[in-house]
This record gives C-alpha cells, structure tokens and sequence, in this order.
C-alpha cells in the first residue's frame, strides 16, 4: 500500500470519527460542559475544545469556570484582559471592535496609549493599523509620551512600512502631531524637511506656522491650538500637608511631568496634619498617623483621587508619627516612629481587604526620622534617630521569612533623610547629622551589601518628599537649617546629574510624597 493510500484512509477514519463526535454532542450525548452565549447554549466535550484551542485548555484546566457551564463572551474578555502586553494589545483591541466587546475594547485601547512607546517598538501588528485606527491613537489627550516626537516618528514607520500606498495619510496623520510641542531643531531637521511632508503641498504651510510661531513667539499659536495643547500626564507627583511657617498645612500640589508646572489641588476642608507619611494603594491614598493639633495621631485617612473626598479609615494600634512607611505586596507597613514618649521599634501592617492593622515582628532598633522603600519584594529602612544618635544602621524585611536582617551601615549617620529604591538600588537622600542638614547622597547595592558615594543634591535639605516618576528621582521642599523650601530637583541616573524643577507653591517640610497613575479624571491633576 502507497503512502498516498494510508494517508487517505487516515483522512477518511478521522472524517468519521469527527462525525461520530458530533452525532454525539448533536444528541447531548456524553457531553461534560454548556456554552451559553447570547441567542442559545450549546453542549460540548470539553476534551475536543481543548484539543482545539489553548484558551479552552487554560480555561478548563485551571478551574476559573462553573462545573457545568460558562459563559463564553465574559470568559473571553477577561482571559483576554489578562493576557494584554505591548506585543498583542492592537490585535485584541482590534478583536474586541470586530466581536462588539465594548469593555475589552476599552481596555485594550487604554492600554495601547498607556504603553504606546513600547507597543510601537514590540508590535508587529502597529504596522497593519489603519489610518483611522492610527488617527485615532495619536489624537488622544491621553496618550502617553515623554516627547511628542516619539509619535512623529511612529507615524513615519507606520507611512514607511507601506510607502507606495501610505505616503497620501500623511495629510490626515500630521495635524494628529502636536507639532508646536517639538523643539526647533527637531522641526527644521526632522519634519520640515521629511520626504513625506515636502511631498504633500497642503501640510507644509503647518509647518511653517509652527516655526513661525516658535521663532516670533507668535501668540496666535496660543495653548488653546490643537498643535500646542499639552498630553496628559499618566502620573502625577503629589506633595501632601506638612509645616509652613511653623504651622501645619493641608495643602496639596499636584507636579505635571509634561507641562513642568504644580497644580494646586488642596481640600480646602481637609484638616492640616504634619510628620505624616502617605502611599498610594489600590487607587486610593492614604495618610498614616502624624501630628495634629498637640496630638500625636493614630488616625489614618483615606483620599479618593476620583471623587476628592476624605474618609477616615482603620486606625492604628499605636499613635505614632516620623515613621517608616511603604507597600508591599497589597499591604501597608508602618514602622518605628515616635509616640510623644517613645521611640519606636514596632511595625504595622495594614490589610485593605478587611480593614484591620496587626504587629508583625518587630526592628532591631528603635526610632524615628527613619524612611522606608520596597525593592525586589524586601523592605528597608534606613538612618532615623534613636533619642541619642542619628543612625547608620539599616535593616531588610523578608515578608517569607518574617524576619529582620541588619544591612551594611551608611557611611554617613542621618535622620530626616528620604529612602527610595531606583534603578535597582536603594538611594538614601539627604538628612540630618545631628549639626548639617545633607546635601550628600548614598547608593545601597543588596547584591553586594555595599553602600557607595552617590552625585549630591543641589541643595541640602531634610524632612522633604521623595518619589520616583518617569523614570527620574523626585525631591520636594523639606528644611536647609534656615527655612521650610519649596525648591524641587530630580536626578537622572542616566546622566547621573540633579537638575531644578519647578518650585511648589507652597514653601513646607515634613511634607510626604506619592505618585498617582491611571486616574480617569487626570485632567484635575494636570496643570491648567
């Protein structure tokens, strides 16, 4: 028998079977499982479903699924939700559009101007967009880009992949660019003289304009101009309460990235609080503890970003301010602190799902001034104030093991200072020695326990906010001996230098910082 002839035969017994298999789900026959969709259901073998799909054989094998039934449409949408990435958001947005999926396609078109640099760089699928498609991405408000040249350069791959056919959009793509928000260079060496821009006569003239603009400040290329108006940011700085002139502020500013500008967001009807430590949790913010007026406070308050209102949460089991905080894993930590009495070596952790603080084993040492930060799943605290010395010590928290480990000392003993993971490493900032308030700036290593001498702020400062926001390291406001400072500086470790950035409007210390991201109503955050 030829090979031609098996194959055959093959062909016609797995004709049959599958017959056979359908005959039998057709008569509801030894079937294990119902799809339900909207006009009817239909009764399955789920191990022929999952001989045919990898999403059926995830679904079935993983027990995310009712034993009898499912609905396919819902279970589809979240499996495809779950697995959205830089490299297949265009296909699901763009399945979710074709099957009416509404909620999917929300998401996966959120996610695309989220992650837009990296969807363009990892995407096959943005070269197969069309021109709508693409207008549609780029003439969003919330597209997020750290420099507007990034989607004038998208749109060239994009034209590029299919020049013959596309070069004509490029009269539809460009307005989408906000021309005015790119350099001068960029203009006259990238975009002026394009291929495809000198090409098209009807788009040069706004080119023109915008140099023109540029080059006389002309007033009629006004903030208001589509080419000029600002991206909002996808996260925002916040700088909350503190002191300022001696007295405790709720002041609250908002730092846009994009427009280099604070935006002053204060409740006005919030009570002022100082030597609190805020975080940022699961869409809300949290202010933990502090000092009130002439109490030393185990209140914890709780800010909606969306509806900017204030509620009082949980409190916690000791009252407590100066302390360590940060989040891992889901949950709160507070650690040491001052109570008015004393100093405090105990620690907090704050569940949000059930609303309750309970002790987790305590530090080695007690204090307060001390700052806290997460990297690769451990917490460390760094410097405070013991009542006697300001310390060099740190200690690492494993939340496996639940234990404390003491980490390599600082060269430099400081309270008051900021502690932030960035770039891998932990960067203590700042502080106060007992006589200087501290300019000097040190790197922790875990890799090799080993502290190093890092670039110095601009300015010497203690008892101010640190963050990390697009990839740079934040300082706002804090003391210098003299006064509270509203002068803010960031550092690059790309280019390892500190530069000024805006001042805040309110000059404060003992301020605390967190960064808000993904908020829908993020125009109330960006600057006016």
């Amino acid at each position: 028998m030829s090979k031609q002839e098996v194959e055959k035969g093959m062909e016609k017994k797995v004709d049959a079977m599958s017959c056979n298999i359908n005959e039998l789900r057709l008569e509801k026959q030894l079937c294990d499982g119902v799809i339900m969709v909207d006009d009817g259901e239909f009764h399955v073998h789920k191990i022929i479903l999952c001989g045919c799909s990898p999403y059926f054989r995830v679904l079935f094998t993983n027990g995310c699924h009712p034993p009898d039934k499912l609905s396919l449409v819902s279970d589809c949408c979240r499996f495809l939700k779950a697995q959205l990435c830089p490299e297949n958001c265009v296909n699901i947005w763009r399945f979710a559009h074709s099957h009416f999926c509404e909620k999917l396609k929300q998401q996966a078109f959120r996610f695309i101007l989220h992650n837009f640099e990296e969807m363009v760089r990892l995407s096959k699928e943005f070269l197969e967009l069309t021109v709508e498609q693409l207008s549609e991405i780029i003439e969003k408000d919330k597209l997020n880009v750290k420099q507007e040249s990034v989607v004038f350069e998208a749109v060239l791959q994009w034209i590029k992949h299919e020049p013959w056919k596309r070069k004509a959009h490029i009269g539809v793509l460009l307005p989408k660019v906000r021309l005015g928000l790119l350099t001068h260079d960029y203009l006259m060496n990238n975009v002026s003289n394009n291929i495809f821009v000198m090409d098209d006569v009807t788009r040069r003239p706004i080119v023109t304009s915008v140099l023109t603009g540029i080059d006389d400040l002309n007033p009629s290329l006004s903030l208001s101009s589509d080419l000029t108006r600002l991206r909002l940011p996808s996260a925002v700085l916040l700088a909350i309460g503190g002191f300022s002139n001696k007295k405790t502020t709720n002041a609250i500013e908002a730092y846009d990235t994009r427009a280099a500008r604070w935006n002053n967001v204060t409740n006005i009807d919030e009570s002022p609080r100082g030597r609190t430590r805020t975080v940022y949790l699961n869409g809300f913010v949290y202010c933990i503890g502090g000092f009130g007026w002439k109490n030393f406070l185990s209140s914890m308050r709780r800010f909606d970003p969306i509806t900017r209102t204030w509620a009082e949460v949980s409190r916690l089991q000791s009252s407590r301010c100066d302390m360590g905080v940060c989040v891992l894993d889901g949950h709160i930590y507070v650690m040491g602190g001052f109570d008015g009495d004393d100093h405090l070596n105990t620690v907090e952790r704050y569940e949000p799902e059930n609303g309750r603080w309970s002790k987790i084993a305590p530090m080695h040492e007690q204090k307060r001034d001390c700052s806290a930060t997460v990297l690769n799943g451990k917490m460390y605290v760094c410097g405070g104030f013991d009542g006697r010395w300001h310390l060099d010590t740190g200690e690492c928290y494993s939340p496996q093991t639940g234990v404390w480990t003491l980490i390599a000392p600082m060269i430099i003993g400081r309270s008051r200072l900021g502690v932030v993971a960035y770039g891998g490493q932990v960067y203590a900032v700042g502080g106060y020695d007992g006589v200087n308030h501290l300019s000097d700036v040190e790197v922790y290593n875990p890799q090799t326990d080993m502290w190093t001498q890092g670039p110095a702020m601009n300015n010497k400062r203690s008892n101010f906010g640190i963050e990390v926001l697009d990839d740079l390291l934040f300082v706002a406001g804090g003391e210098n001996g003299t006064a509270s400072m509203g002068e803010v500086e960031c550092y690059d470790e790309q280019t390892s230098e500190w530069h000024a950035v805006t001042n805040m409007e309110f000059s404060r210390s003992d301020l605390s910082c967190c960064v808000l991201s993904g908020l829908p109503n993020m125009a109330e955050y960006a600057a006016p």
